[in-house]
């Protein structure tokens, strides 16, 4: 899966958000703000990742335990995945 083109994360006075650019934002008017694991996973999926490829990632960059992991990915990609800013 990976986040549609037409979102941008930018760091903005230290917080980081997700804004929509081009035609995604006549229909979408408003900004996400996400957490530094948000951003991070954010990321990850601007270059195509599956769930358990993220959950590797955030083993590999955060002291979590991988029940923690699975449990904040599946949350995250809930979501994004209501907000419609996956294309899957």
């Amino acid at each position: 899966m990976k986040v549609k083109s037409d979102f941008v994360l930018k760091e903005v006075a230290g917080q980081w958000i997700v804004a929509p650019s081009g035609d995604a934002s006549i229909s979408f008017n408003a900004m996400i703000t996400l957490n530094d694991s948000g951003a991070f996973l954010w990321k990850t999926l601007e270059g195509g990742a599956s769930e358990e490829e993220l959950v590797s990632a955030l083993l590999g960059e955060y002291e979590v335990s991988e029940e923690t992991a699975r449990a904040g990915v599946r949350n995250f990609v809930e979501k994004i995945r209501e907000a419609n800013l996956l294309d899957d």
